[in-house]
């Protein structure tokens, strides 16, 4: 590869200029719409506390590759044929991956442990390889990351040819490693650690990234809500309990991308320090949202299966645990990019736990539709609120 054809698969960078987000991009997300519907099955599947930590470890997974894979369309152009490439060969061993997920901890933890080991490392190996020996600093970062990845995956396949307690236990150090890496600079002995101000990152892509992943995870949210209503007895209880469900969903949408995604993408796109914000905001800080997405999907399939009755353990987690990651999430998210906590989402999160105490007491009818009052408290408090402030501003 020529000088000029390894720097034409940078993107190519512009004051101010937000990069779109190419269909190459948006056809790679449909394993993950994959993905996340497998993960949140295998819990309703297996919701043990032994089985909610299992796809806690294989969520904390599926995020980290797809994180990972949007850094690397943020430096280096889809539109090229090589990372397309690339792409469809991610894609790939994605599809091995997230069919793997519900028997991950059974008979097919070796097949996944190779494919997200491949997928990492491959990844990180093809990027460096393709960034020209004019850009030195992104280049050494990325041979740092694959420095890292090569050293958890040991630990992943490690613990794909394990069995019983000792799969958890490597895949949890596994994790342990790759969520260190960034927040250790990626250092390695000899080429040292990197610095956020070598990553570079064009910030409106990085945004519109995690925007359009939060999207997959209410996609997965109402596709669930849809499809158990359609296989119910329509009633007076059931047709109530979709209408929560379906408002739950959209008060989660509007808290997120009312006034959060626009703002978020246009304080990184200003950034000093564009890549610690990223790293920040978006690498780590999405989780919990996009966890609390998943899991209250889960308590709406719960609803809609049983809506009377006395609200479960399981009911208990999925309809107050989703919500309360999700907002937790945000106000976090939101404070990174605005510097101070909404009191709304504080207001918010306190009445989902004050509420905990009596949630067994409620049907699961109930529950949902108060847990969904709260978030659409939350929602049109912060609306209102921020209006205010606009016209203050004026």
């Amino acid at each position: 590869m020529t000088r000029q054809n390894e720097k034409a698969l940078l993107r190519e960078r512009a004051p101010h200029q937000h990069h779109r987000v190419t269909y190459a991009e948006l056809f790679f997300d449909l394993v993950f719409v994959f993905a996340i519907t497998q993960l949140s099955h295998t819990m309703l599947a297996h919701f043990t506390p032994l089985g909610v930590l299992q796809t806690a470890i294989l969520f904390f997974a599926v995020w980290w590759v797809w994180i990972y894979t949007s850094w690397i369309t943020n430096w280096l152009d889809p539109d090229r044929t090589p990372i397309r490439v690339m792409l469809f060969a991610l894609m790939i061993a994605g599809l091995v991956l997230s069919t793997s997920i519900p028997k991950a901890f059974d008979t097919r933890g070796l097949a996944f442990a190779l494919a997200f080991v491949g997928m990492q490392v491959g990844r990180s190996v093809f990027s460096a390889l393709s960034i020209p020996a004019s850009e030195p600093a992104l280049r050494m970062n990325l041979w740092r990351i694959a420095v890292w990845m090569t050293g958890s995956g040991v630990f992943w396949i490690a613990g794909g040819l394990s069995e019983g307690n000792m799969r958890p236990v490597l895949w949890i150090a596994a994790l342990l490693i790759e969520y260190a890496g960034p927040a250790m600079r990626f250092a390695v002995p000899g080429l040292g650690a990197s610095s956020t101000r070598d990553w570079d990152v064009e910030g409106g892509h990085m945004a519109e990234r995690c925007a359009l992943f939060i999207i997959i995870a209410l996609g997965e949210s109402v596709v669930v809500t849809g499809a158990t209503f359609a296989e119910t007895e329509w009633n007076t209880t059931t047709i109530a309990a979709f209408v929560v469900a379906l408002l739950g969903s959209i008060a989660m949408w509007w808290v997120y991308f009312h006034i959060g995604a626009e703002a978020g993408s246009e304080q990184i796109s200003h950034a000093k320090d564009a890549g610690r914000l990223a790293r920040l905001s978006y690498t780590y800080l999405h989780l919990p949202i996009v966890a609390g997405i998943v899991v209250s999907a889960v308590g709406d399939e719960l609803l809609l299966a049983h809506p009377q009755g006395h609200a479960d353990g399981k009911a208990v987690i999925g309809m107050i645990g989703g919500p309360l990651l999700f907002l937790i999430g945000t106000i976090l998210f939101k404070r990174s990019i605005r510097g101070h906590l909404q009191l709304s989402h504080l207001v918010g999160i306190g009445l989902l736990l004050l509420l905990i105490p009596f949630a067994q007491h409620l049907s699961p009818l109930s529950l949902s539709a108060t847990t969904t009052a709260v978030m659409l408290i939350v929602a049109v408090w912060e609306a209102i609120s921020l209006r205010g402030e606009a016209a203050a501003s004026a």
